[in-house]
C-alpha cells in the first residue's frame, strides 16, 4: 500500500481492524510518545474525517500541564468512567510498562482498543496489526508480517518478509528486521538495532542501540555490541514484578 490510498482502504481485510475501532479515541499517556500518536489520530481524521483524539489520559501522581497539544489531559483512571464509548491506545514505550497499564484498564472498563496506522507507512497486505498497536510514520512493513496486540512499530523502522511480531513488543526508531524473524512477546529492539534472517528472539529480551543481532537471543536477555552479545540476563517473569 502506499499513502495514494484512503485510511479505510489501508486497512480493509486487517484482522482486528473495523469501522467501530475509529471514532473517538483517548490516548494514555501525555509524554513523547502520546504527542506522536495524537499526530498520527490527526493524520487520518485528515483522510477519512472518522478518528477524534478526545485527550489524554495519565495516572495520579504525574505533574502534567492541564492540556497538551491543545487537548485535556484527564488525570486518574476514574476518569475514562465518563467516556465509556471511547477507544484506548496506550502510548508507553516501555513494553512491560505498557503491559502492565492495559492490564489495570482491561480489569476496570470495557473500552476497546484501537490500532493505528499512520498514513505515512507503507503496509503490505496481508499486514494484520492487533488490537492497540502501533504503526508510526516512515515504517515500512513488507509481505506476511504478523503484528501482535499493542506492538509499537516506530518511526522508520522496517519490517521484512515473514515476520511476527509478538504481543507487547517494540520497535524503536529506525529498526531493521530481516525476513522470517520471530519476535517473541515484549521485546524491545533499541534506536537503529538490525536482526538478520531466521532470528528468533525470546520473550521480553531486550536489543540495545545500534546492535546487530546474528543469533538467537534467549528469553530475558540484554544483548548488545556488533555482533551482539548477552550482557544480562533477567529471572523469568521479571516484566510483571517492575
Amino acid at each position: 500500500m502506499d499513502t495514494t490510498h484512503t485510511y479505510k482502504a489501508r486497512l480493509a481485510g486487517f484482522t482486528g481492524i473495523s469501522d467501530k475501532a475509529l471514532g473517538d479515541i483517548v490516548i494514555f499517556g501525555a509524554g513523547g510518545m502520546g504527542r506522536e500518536v495524537r499526530q498520527i489520530i490527526e493524520r487520518i481524521n485528515v483522510q477519512e474525517g472518522r478518528a477524534r483524539c478526545l485527550g489524554f489520559l495519565v495516572d495520579e501522581g504525574f505533574s502534567v500541564p492541564s492540556r497538551v497539544d491543545g487537548l485535556p489531559v484527564v488525570v486518574g483512571l476514574d476518569g475514562l468512567a465518563a467516556m465509556p464509548k471511547a477507544a484506548l491506545i496506550v502510548a508507553v514505550g516501555d513494553p512491560a510498562a505498557r503491559r502492565r497499564i492495559i492490564g489495570r484498564l482491561q480489569a476496570r472498563f470495557r473500552n476497546p482498543f484501537v490500532s493505528l496506522v499512520d498514513p505515512r507507512a507503507t503496509c503490505g497486505d496481508p499486514t494484520a496489526p492487533g488490537p492497540g498497536s502501533v504503526v508510526a510514520a516512515g515504517a515500512v512493513i513488507t509481505s506476511n508480517v504478523v503484528i501482535g496486540d499493542h506492538v509499537i512499530v516506530n518511526v522508520g523502522a522496517t519490517v521484512s518478509h515473514d515476520v511476527r511480531l509478538s504481543n507487547f513488543a517494540t520497535l524503536a526508531p529506525g529498526v531493521h528486521i530481516a525476513g522470517s524473524v520471530n519476535i517473541g512477546e515484549g521485546v524491545e529492539l533499541g534506536i537503529g538495532c538490525s536482526v538478520i534472517p531466521r532470528i528468533n528472539i525470546g520473550a521480553w529480551a531486550t536489543v540495545g542501540a545500534g546492535a546487530v543481532v546474528t543469533k538467537d537471543v534467549p528469553p530475558n536477555a540484554t544483548v548488545v555490541g556488533v555482533p551482539a552479545r548477552v550482557v544480562q540476563t533477567r529471572p523469568a517473569g521479571w516484566h510483571a514484578s517492575e
